[in-house]
């Protein structure tokens, strides 16, 4: 649920084969709104973590990410988690512009980026399970 917002973007950017304009980015940014719009004013506790989630996933550990700017652990913890999560599903998986990256090289790319993208001890924990990780990713993606 943390992508329900990209409902509301249009084909011809959420299919993009190469990369983004600065306006067309500005559009995609928009559905970390679109999304937490959608899920609001749930009384379902669930739910109510989803908005968080969908509202604060692309917020950086560093403070340069999206809608807010938010910084370290006033990032809600859940939106760090499905961040690293979502990141890592990104760039092992094939999308329209690109093709996916081994285990290997995602994990090096997740590495560079602690403390600037990610929760530092939230990648130790990541790593420390990735195994497990990979495990799952290979079951859905069988499924």
């Amino acid at each position: 649920m943390h992508d329900v917002g990209k409902i509301g973007i249009p084909d011809s950017i959420l299919l993009k084969p190469g990369g983004l304009t600065e306006k067309e980015f500005g559009i995609m940014k928009t559905h970390t709104i679109i999304g937490a719009n959608i899920l609001a004013y749930s009384k379902v506790e669930l739910i109510q973590i989803a908005e968080h989630i969908a509202f604060s996933h692309h917020e950086r550990w560093n403070g340069k990410g999206y809608p807010q700017g938010l910084f370290g652990t006033d990032i809600p913890i859940a939106a760090r988690i499905v961040g690293l999560a979502d990141v890592f599903d990104a760039l092992t998986s094939k999308r329209p512009y690109k093709d996916p990256y081994s285990i290997e090289k995602a994990l090096d790319i997740i590495k560079e980026e602690r403390e600037k993208h990610f929760d530092p001890d939230l990648i130790d924990v990541f790593l420390e399970h990735i195994n497990e990780v990979v495990k799952i990713k290979s079951e859905v993606e069988s499924a």
